[in-house]
């Protein structure tokens, strides 16, 4: 066999591997982690108020008002455990989670069962609160947009968000929230 026919099968091989391999699906989680989007900054005269006004409910199905983070800092996102975008965005939460999870509150939400989402989050070794949406329950953002994320300041306004991927462990994001803590 030539050089060139031997490589070129080679690489045929690694490209069906993306297709038919668990590899392939942890490939894309890594590339999806690499080329993941920065956060958008937003800039006050564009910067909207939330209602704080919602309910959430916890794995026990426990719920609560989202009014109890009013005049906090405040993270959300909404994520779904199948999504590769989602699952490579979490990483990134993860670690800005253990790093403000004292200062900042997280509300990580999910449409999904808790069994499949704890399974996943065993799997990949992530360990901050999942909340769950109530269905049909009123709120200040689509939730059908997954995933998305969003930091509100304490005056409830969306300060920074991103619809897509994002890397929110930036510099940039950990700025901010130092900036939003410190008024």
């Amino acid at each position: 066999m030539k050089k060139k026919t031997l490589l070129n099968i080679i690489l045929i091989l690694f490209v069906l591997s993306f297709f038919v391999t668990p590899l392939g699906y942890e490939g894309k989680i890594a590339l999806n982690r690499l080329f993941a989007s920065s956060v958008e900054l937003i800039p006050v005269s564009a910067q909207k108020k939330i209602d704080f006004d919602w309910k959430l409910k916890d794995r026990n199905d426990v719920q609560f008002n989202f009014n109890q983070s009013e005049g906090k800092v405040v993270f959300v996102n909404f994520w779904s455990s199948w999504r590769i975008t989602s699952t490579a965005e979490l990483y990134s939460i993860q670690k800005l989670y253990n790093d403000y999870k004292d200062k900042v509150d997280f509300y990580i939400i999910t449409n999904e069962l808790p069994q499949p989402v704890e399974e996943m989050m065993a799997k990949r070794g992530f360990d901050f609160n999942v909340t769950y949406l109530i269905i049909g329950e009123k709120m200040p953002f689509d939730p059908e947009v997954i995933p998305s994320g969003y930091v509100i300041d304490k005056q409830g306004s969306v300060v920074a968000s991103q619809t897509k991927g994002a890397n929110w462990n930036s510099s940039e994001v950990r700025q901010l929230l130092d900036t939003l803590l410190a008024q």
